[in-house]
């Protein structure tokens, strides 16, 4: 099986806001960016979406080497998500598992691969960790452009067409 390291980052600008995901994976002498972004999310959102996308890259079963600087998804991960399961993805107050939908598809993404996980403190200097923080801010960036672009688009066509 070949080995991949992942690193994987959220930001939002706002918490609910703008969001955006950034995954980057290396492999050898390979490297792939992905980044991404939601209108209206929360950066646990993001943290989760970063590497669902970033396993979802992957075309067939590997040793994935994740790094994350969030303590809620390795946490979730390791630690949460059996009991999760075992209780009809409640927590165990009795209450729905927030962000539910994402915690299942990154379980079903993680049982394709043999995962380790990793935690790095952010903004720390780690090489991977920050081109991750890169990508999910550039996903920001971009929504942000696209919001913007739209916006220009609503107010020449109301011009155009008083």
């Amino acid at each position: 099986m070949q080995e991949v390291t992942l690193y994987t980052d959220g930001a939002c600008k706002g918490n609910p806001g703008i969001g955006g995901w950034g995954a980057f994976l290396q492999f050898g002498i390979h490297s792939k960016e992905l980044y991404g972004g939601e209108a209206s999310t929360t950066n646990n959102r993001m943290e989760l979406t970063a590497v669902i996308q970033g396993l979802a890259a992957l075309k067939r079963p590997c040793i994935v080497h994740i790094y994350t600087d969030s303590q809620y998804v390795k946490n979730g991960m390791q630690e949460w998500i059996h009991n999760w399961k075992n209780r009809g993805w409640k927590t165990a107050a009795k209450q729905p598992v927030k962000n539910v939908e994402l915690w299942q598809a990154l379980d079903k993404e993680v049982n394709k691969h043999q995962v380790q996980w990793h935690w790095v403190k952010g903004h720390a200097g780690n090489i991977g960790n920050e081109k991750a923080d890169q990508l999910a801010n550039r996903g920001v960036e971009s929504l942000a452009q696209q919001q913007i672009q739209a916006l220009q688009t609503d107010i020449i066509d109301h011009e155009n067409n008083p």
